[in-house]
């Protein structure tokens, strides 16, 4: 049993481990980084890094979720703040594309897409825990904003997958290209925005 003392000191160095490997994995990659430099980065021991995530691959799991989490935050924060469907639908997209663009989150991806080679199970997680959550937030609230009467072009499930399909397509462009698949500018993606909310009948 740990004391409150203990925990608290527990959670600061797991805090800093997992910087310090995210760090590490996206300056030199997952493969060329070793336990001993995220320890002599973060400071602390390899016996605690055994204790707290296993091993390195326990170390990876915890700096790419913790990370690239998903996107149902984002989604609550912009209902919250109110407004109409369009106002709501494009806090929604600015905040998703600094988000999920993020030049850390995109190397993240890149390691994740090359794990998922090998790992299926992790691969699964990382969808899980990452896009399947975010389009179920959007889904709901699609599916809210139908129940209150606000009509709409489409099933909520039809353009949650939509809408969340733009950011993906950009993630995945962004970390395979390296930035040379897109142009990201303010006005394309208020012009995407406009498209989808016109296309959707939110308009």
């Amino acid at each position: 049993m740990f004391s409150a003392a203990e925990c608290c000191r527990l959670d600061r160095r797991r805090r800093a481990l997992i910087e310090a490997a995210r760090q590490l994995f996206v300056e030199q990659g997952y493969e060329k980084t070793t336990l001993s430099e995220i320890v002599d980065r973060a400071g602390g021991s390899l016996a605690t890094v055994y204790k707290l995530f296993g091993n390195k691959d326990g170390l990876l799991e915890a700096a790419v979720f913790e990370r690239t989490s998903s996107g149902d935050d984002i989604v609550r924060q912009a209902i919250n703040e109110g407004g109409d469907p369009a106002k709501i639908l494009h806090c929604i997209a600015a905040s998703f594309d600094a988000h999920f663009l993020d030049a850390e989150t995109v190397a993240l991806v890149r390691i994740v897409i090359a794990r998922s080679m090998s790992d299926r199970a992790f691969a699964r997680t990382f969808f899980e825990q990452t896009a399947t959550r975010t389009r179920s937030a959007l889904e709901n609230m699609f599916e809210t904003w139908r129940s209150r009467g606000i009509a709409m072009n489409g099933s909520p499930a039809l353009l949650a997958e939509i809408f969340l399909a733009q950011f993906v397509s950009d993630v995945h462009a962004e970390a395979i290209s390296h930035g040379l698949g897109i142009s990201r500018t303010p006005e394309r993606l208020h012009a995407r925005t406009d498209f989808f909310i016109a296309g959707a009948g939110l308009s």
